[in-house]
């Protein structure tokens, strides 16, 4: 879906949004920081799932990236939350985490990557999940 800018006539592409969830804030900041910085992306950054529930019902993004330690409920408990709400069944996650249940995510056919791990493979993964 693109806007037309109607005094030119020209479709202006449309700008996906990826919702980060990671309660340490220095390792969300670095990281809303380099995709702001390395792509087109705009990212909104929450520190737990109840932030990032309340967030999705009044937005829709094309990602979520997900820490799986988070306070409160984890990562895989947040998936199963938002993947149950209207709208945001199909949305693709990425899991980033240095434990994973790598079990869980498979049989959720979700993407991961463990920390540590490369700015630029994160970043390639993020491209081709949003190029889907």
């Amino acid at each position: 879906m693109s806007d037309v800018d109607e005094a030119s006539g020209t479709s202006q592409p449309e700008i996906k949004t990826i919702l980060v969830v990671e309660d340490d804030a220095d390792v969300g900041e670095f990281f809303v920081l380099a995709l702001k910085q390395e792509t087109s992306y705009q990212s909104l950054l929450v520190p737990n799932g109840f932030e990032a529930l309340k967030l999705a019902n009044t937005i829709k993004p094309d990602l979520f990236v997900l820490d799986y330690q988070l306070p409160s409920m984890n990562g895989i408990e947040l998936y199963d939350h938002l993947h149950a709400m209207q709208g945001l069944e199909d949305v693709p996650a990425l899991f980033m985490s240095a434990n994973l249940p790598t079990g869980e995510l498979r049989k959720r056919r979700v993407y991961y990557i463990k920390k540590p791990f490369e700015l630029e493979e994160l970043l390639q993964t993020i491209e081709d999940l949003l190029a889907e």
